[in-house]
Formats: C-alpha cells, sequence, structure tokens
C-alpha cells in the first residue's frame, strides 16, 4: 500500500507572522517552506524560540534630531563618534539637557 501525503498551502496568517519572525530574527524565510502549512509551522516553531537578533547600535533619526535641537540651543558640536553609537548619544543628551 503507498502512502500520499497531500500538502496544504500556508495560511495568509501563518505568512505573516513568519515574515515578521524572518525580520525580527534577520534570517531568510525559504521559499520551498512557504509552499507547505506543516512545514512552515515547523520553521515558526523554531524561529520562534530564538532570541531576536541584537537591535540596531546606531541612535535613531529621532534621537539624533533631538540631539542636534540641543547642540544648536546650547552652541556646541555634537562630537561625531556619537553618531555611531546609539548609548553614546543618549549620555551627551543626558550631560547637556
Amino acid at each position: 500500500m503507498e502512502e500520499t501525503t497531500f500538502t496544504l498551502p500556508a495560511t495568509e496568517r501563518q505568512l505573516a507572522y513568519a515574515r515578521s519572525l524572518a525580520l525580527r530574527n534577520q534570517t531568510l524565510l525559504p521559499w520551498a517552506v512557504q509552499q507547505d502549512r506543516r512545514d512552515l509551522s515547523r520553521w515558526i516553531e523554531e524561529q520562534s524560540k530564538l532570541r531576536p537578533a541584537a537591535p540596531d547600535p546606531r541612535p535613531s533619526s529621532k534621537q539624533v534630531a533631538f540631539a542636534e535641537r540641543l547642540a544648536r540651543i546650547k552652541r556646541r558640536a555634537v562630537p561625531d563618534e556619537c553618531f555611531r553609537d546609539r548609548q553614546m548619544l543618549s549620555r551627551w543628551i543626558d550631560s547637556n539637557r
């Protein structure tokens, strides 16, 4: 007797969640996995157990804008190295409020 397996297409909800996990974990969502509901479910299970990738160390655009506004008010320049590190810019902002 021959065993036949049927593949069910992944649901839109599954695909949306899988894409968000792929972004969070900074990984690729394989095309082949997206074609089968069970395979995608296994992939989601594995990815949801992983810790999220480290956040971007660069400051946010709002943080940079705030620092530049402070610098204009205080009539001083923001050191260049502060634009490369979120923590460093945060400390500069705190010390120049």
